[in-house]
């Protein structure tokens, strides 16, 4: 069972040590990684050597936030943190443990870390961290706000998302004083799409199912469909939004084939359902409101597995 940190706490651990590999999660988002390069960052400020493990999942919009961060040649890093990591089956590859530190936000966290620093009532790890680096520097400098904004800004969907509260308005306020530039960084990250990724959109938009009298809104994306779009995964970012905006929608899965005989299912819900409890049938995890499993089966099969477990934990929805 890992011990528990503070945010002043875990910057105390911080100062402590040194030669930090920050690592971020499969699939990583702009949370993982804007989250790890903002603390990476503070460290060196702070008189630290860090480096950002270099995570080849990472598509072409997140990389040149990380770039200057990423540990190459001559880089000894020997201790590793992870960031926004909720558990083993989550390490990018290459990565075991064990692992001494580990700073979240998921109330899933596995507890896979000597030490923990969790905040679940975070609406993403930018949060925590940006806590954690004005306790290790004092303050933030305009760089690590651009980071954490993104970090911020890509958990909540731009705020949009029911997981936003004024904790984390008052975040994303402090970032743009700090030097974030929120309409640049709104226009790249949220306003600016592939034209392969509008035809993904169209396909997912038309092919959208409905189950259980509309409560349960279903995208499948198949393999096909991706390369029937011209789109590959630089083009497949946050695509869980798109299905629960159907009217009378009460949980989401988008799933998605990521390999043959793989799938990855994203779900999501409105107040009142916990889709991380769904998704812990087989293994998963995440929020109560946004969560997510990979499936060892193609995306029909993992159809009827959800809709099993959603009967499961939720009947007579």
């Amino acid at each position: 069972m890992s011990r528990m940190l503070t945010a002043s706490e875990c910057a105390a651990w911080l100062l402590a040590h040194d030669d930090y590999l920050v690592i971020s999660h499969r699939r990583p988002d702009g949370d993982t990684l804007g989250s790890g390069a903002a603390l990476c960052s503070a460290l060196r400020r702070a008189g630290r050597r860090a480096w950002c493990i270099d995570n080849p999942e990472t598509i072409s919009l997140h990389r040149p936030f990380v770039t200057p961060y990423l540990a190459g040649e001559g880089a000894k890093p020997v201790t590793p943190v992870t960031v926004d990591v909720a558990s083993e089956g989550l390490f990018p590859e290459g990565v075991t443990g064990p692992i001494p530190l580990a700073i979240d936000h998921h109330p899933s966290n596995s507890r896979f870390a000597e030490n923990l620093c969790l905040a679940a009532e975070r609406s993403s790890c930018g949060e925590l961290v940006l806590e954690i680096i004005k306790a290790l520097c004092g303050g933030i400098d305009a760089g690590e706000a651009k980071l954490l904004y993104m970090a911020v800004s890509t958990d909540t969907g731009c705020f949009q998302y029911s997981n936003t509260n004024a904790a984390t308005l008052r975040a994303a306020a402090e970032l743009i004083d700090a030097g974030a530039d929120n309409s640049e960084l709104n226009i790249t990250l949220f306003r600016t799409q592939s034209r392969a990724r509008m035809a993904l959109e169209g396909r997912m938009l038309t092919g959208l199912r409905y189950f259980r009298d509309g409560k349960v809104c279903v995208n499948t994306v198949t393999l096909a469909m991706l390369a029937e779009c011209g789109a590959d995964e630089n083009d497949c970012d946050d695509l869980a939004g798109l299905a629960g905006k159907a009217a009378g929608c009460v949980i989401s899965l988008t799933i998605r084939e990521t390999a043959p005989g793989e799938s990855k299912v994203s779900a999501r819900s409105k107040p009142g359902v916990d889709v991380s409890e769904i998704c812990a049938v087989y293994g998963g995890g995440g929020h109560a409101m946004a969560a997510g499993v990979t499936l060892d089966c193609p995306p029909e099969e993992a159809l009827e597995l959800m809709l099993r477990a959603i009967d499961e934990r939720c009947p007579g929805l």
